[in-house]
């Protein structure tokens, strides 16, 4: 057990570090076959026709805006419980974001009331899993009515989480696309798997897997087949679309493949410690715990906590206190539009999102966590409460 225990942190072991070294050994280190051999790997796991690597989470939102053709004068809805990096990709294009209700259990973009926002200009709805918890993508496909909205999932926090669908009853995974068009997924350390810093979008379209690839590339070609001019000199390349250099590393990508194998093993741990906490905490008078709906099989990315109605007045004290127990517990999130670059905007505040914000604490929650980590996480969460 170590004296000071984070919200989340990743989980490096011998098989990752070699794979690394075997990496750096080689001819490749920047654009080689481990990130082939890892976009191959994940959308196997995800069970997505396609999936395209990027050097961070926000790269991957952004390059899943562009190619769905978000652009000046667009609106795309996402929920303001989330990191900046939501919604901040999809203002890099122009556009403008609309902030909606959430759930107040979840934390979750709110679908019931959704179409209240949908207007004319709407290009694109982002779904955040919160926790990863997902949102009801089948409920969210249905209010779009097969129209011209494009879906992004944001999956940041859910790679590993299982969603079961009403019609056919079966479990699939969060990033399979049934629902929607894009599933974009970071690889940060705290998150299910990690690459140091990395994200990537599965799709099932090969119209949008093109303009990915493209995006993340300078928006540059060397495929002779896809050539719009007609030279064909073996040195020769097309920059055909506007591009960003947001690529992933061959050293990243053999960190990815390793991690990737390991994947179920951690999200089992994740749920374990998850049911732990469920057991203990269960009759406790100071906070409710994160539900998990019918439909859904969280990979627990977070464990968020929420204040009831006695206690929330106090968030500070309870934070400081948790924190100087040596739970290194954590706020998820500051509602977007609070951020000074947004107020400046003059977006309007979200009952659901302020009392969600109000009331939220993330507890530690990661694969290598201890028994013993885990029940001092319990002691101090309880001698906290029970000391105001």
């Amino acid at each position: 057990m170590t004296a000071f225990i984070p919200y989340g942190r990743q989980l490096i072991q011998d098989d990752d570090i070699e794979a690394v070294l075997e990496t750096l050994r080689s001819d490749f280190i920047t654009q080689g076959p481990r990130v082939a051999e890892f976009e191959e790997a994940l959308s196997s796991y995800c069970e997505a026709k396609y999936a395209v690597v990027f050097n961070s989470g926000t790269s991957a939102l952004h390059a899943a805006y562009f190619a769905a053709g978000l652009r000046a004068g667009d609106e795309f809805i996402t929920s303001p419980i989330t990191f900046s990096a939501t919604a901040t990709a999809g203002i890099l294009t122009g556009a403008r974001a609309v902030f909606a209700p959430v759930e107040p259990d979840t934390g979750n973009l709110d679908v019931s009331q959704l179409s209240n926002l949908i207007a004319p200009r709407t290009k694109l709805i982002v779904p955040v899993h919160f926790a990863g918890h997902p949102v009801n993508v089948e409920a969210l496909f249905a209010v779009i009515k097969g129209g011209s909205i494009v879906i992004v999932e944001d999956a940041c926090h859910a790679l590993g989480t299982l969603y079961k669908d009403r019609i056919d009853g079966n479990w699939q995974k969060v990033g399979a696309l049934k629902h929607s068009h894009m599933c974009a997924f970071s690889f940060h350390p705290v998150k299910a798997i990690t690459t140091g810093e990395g994200g990537a979008v599965t799709t099932n379209d090969v119209s949008y897997y093109k303009k990915l690839k493209l995006f993340g590339n300078h928006g540059i070609t060397k495929l002779s087949d896809n050539f719009i001019n007609p030279e064909r000199a073996p040195w020769y390349y097309e920059m055909q679309t506007i591009g960003l250099n947001y690529r992933m590393t061959d050293i990243q990508a053999a960190l990815g493949i390793s991690q990737l194998r390991k994947l179920d093993v951690f999200i089992e741990r994740r749920r374990s410690i998850a049911n732990t906490y469920n057991n203990a905490f269960a009759a406790n008078r100071y906070f409710y715990l994160p539900p998990e709906r019918d439909y859904a099989k969280s990979s627990y990315h977070l464990y968020h906590i929420r204040l009831k109605d006695e206690y929330f007045q106090r968030k500070l004290d309870i934070f400081n206190k948790l924190r100087a127990l040596g739970l290194g517990v954590q706020c998820h999130y500051i509602p977007v539009y609070r951020h000074p670059y947004y107020s400046a905007l003059q977006y309007k505040s979200i009952e659901s999102a302020e009392d969600f914000y109000s009331r939220e604490i993330s507890i530690p929650i990661f694969p290598a966590m201890s028994d013993a980590d885990v029940q001092f996480v319990i002691e101090k969460v309880f001698e906290t409460f029970e000391g105001i």
